[in-house]
């Protein structure tokens, strides 16, 4: 991969704010023609600089999944156990998000359940067999005060 450049920054913190921008408006706002800005997206795309493109939903909307933070602690933090572990994560797609972390946790994930039976499926099937785990803790959210596309 290319190092990044201004444009690209630029490229990148326009979708941030807005991901629905059309290429004409983002092109102009960085000074390119439509089809360089174009390509230079299908670039940050293809190189895995932009990994895909995200609606945020209100909790409004019947259904809605509940979000829980759990926080993982590792039996011991060698290469080896953090390297396990997180290729472990990694196959588990009910896994939205993984943090490496500083202070009481190694870890922090979230998962987005439906209810709570999911969650006991999620513990038992997916969290506990997880490598070099010895501490599980998990908080559900009550409601998302802040959500931001940036």
């Amino acid at each position: 991969m290319r190092p990044l450049d201004a444009v690209d920054r630029s490229l990148i913190r326009l979708l941030r704010l807005n991901a629905r921008m059309s290429n004409a408006r983002l092109a102009a706002e960085v000074g390119l023609s439509p089809s360089a800005c174009l390509r230079r997206i299908q670039l940050l795309e293809k190189s895995g600089v932009i990994r895909g493109y995200t609606a945020l939903i209100g909790e409004e909307v019947e259904g809605e999944p509940i979000a829980v933070i759990i926080r993982i602690s590792l039996e011991r933090q060698s290469e080896g156990t953090l390297r396990r572990f997180e290729a472990a994560v990694r196959r588990y797609p009910e896994i939205r998000e993984c943090l490496l972390m500083t202070g009481d946790a190694d870890y922090v994930l979230r998962v987005d359940i439906a209810d709570a039976r999911e969650f006991e499926r999620i513990h038992t099937e997916v969290l506990s067999k997880l490598p070099g785990v010895q501490r599980i803790h998990s908080s559900f959210s009550i409601r998302n005060v802040l959500a931001r596309a940036v």
